[in-house]
């Protein structure tokens, strides 16, 4: 069965809207990983639905790309905005989210390398399980806020290492500065962030799958992660 809906061009979309519906659940369990218990998945799905039929709408095959690489980030950005809407996370949180970024820039220049986790926290004046706090923080609020590097660079870091790639929605608005300075701190990443990257969003693992290859608990690949986005942000001035 197919939906026959008009796009912004005044074009029939026949699309079998069913088809699809995998989109919307992948991009929910994805997210679902890195959120808080007390967010349901069901509710990721129905916002999920409302993007993939308002992508249906607007999808104009005559632009060149298919169907689901237009899609995807459309169903993506319904379910963020779902999560914005609700903004949990307290202001002082916030702050201290902030504070993450500064402490590495300033510690990087005064050391001369990466600092680690211990020397961050000890920056920051927080403990060692304090400051592995704010990074899980950090983590959900860089899903509900389109950090920086998201604004920049869509929502997969293949669109940041191969900018050329046929189809790629995101190619034409990334700027070759930027670009050029992420990739160059994603190769000075201390080797365990960058392997958790890579993983994450070349292979597509998610974080407990994550945790299995490198041996190490779900929560720490989070922290990692965080840890390591925190590190890129402190070199980009946007």
């Amino acid at each position: 069965m197919s939906d026959s809906l008009y796009n912004s061009q005044g074009v029939v979309n026949q699309i079998d809207w069913q088809q699809y519906l995998y989109l919307v659940r992948n991009e929910a369990l994805k997210l679902a990983v890195r959120l808080p218990t007390t967010i349901e998945l069901d509710d990721l799905l129905q916002v999920g639905y409302i993007g993939l039929l308002e992508s249906i709408k607007r999808y104009d095959s005559s632009q060149g790309y298919t169907f689901t690489t237009f899609a995807t980030p459309r169903i993506k950005g319904a379910m963020l905005d779902e999560l914005r809407s609700r903004d949990w996370l307290p202001r002082q949180t916030r702050k201290k989210i902030k504070d993450v970024t500064k402490a590495i820039n300033e510690l990087e220049q005064k050391l001369g390398i990466p600092p680690n986790d211990q020397q961050i926290a000890a920056h920051l004046q927080l403990s060692l399980t304090e400051y592995h706090k704010v990074l899980l923080d950090s983590n959900y609020s860089q899903i509900c806020s389109y950090d920086e590097i998201h604004k920049k660079l869509g929502d997969n870091l293949d669109a940041l290492i191969e900018p050329d790639t046929d189809n790629n929605p995101f190619a034409s608005i990334i700027n070759d500065e930027i670009r050029n300075i992420i990739v160059q701190q994603i190769g000075n990443l201390p080797e365990k962030e960058k392997m958790v990257l890579a993983l994450y969003y070349q292979e597509e693992l998610n974080l407990k799958e994550i945790g299995k290859v490198l041996d190490i608990s779900e929560s720490r690949v989070s922290q990692l992660h965080s840890q390591a986005i925190k590190r890129i942000q402190s070199k980009i001035v946007l």
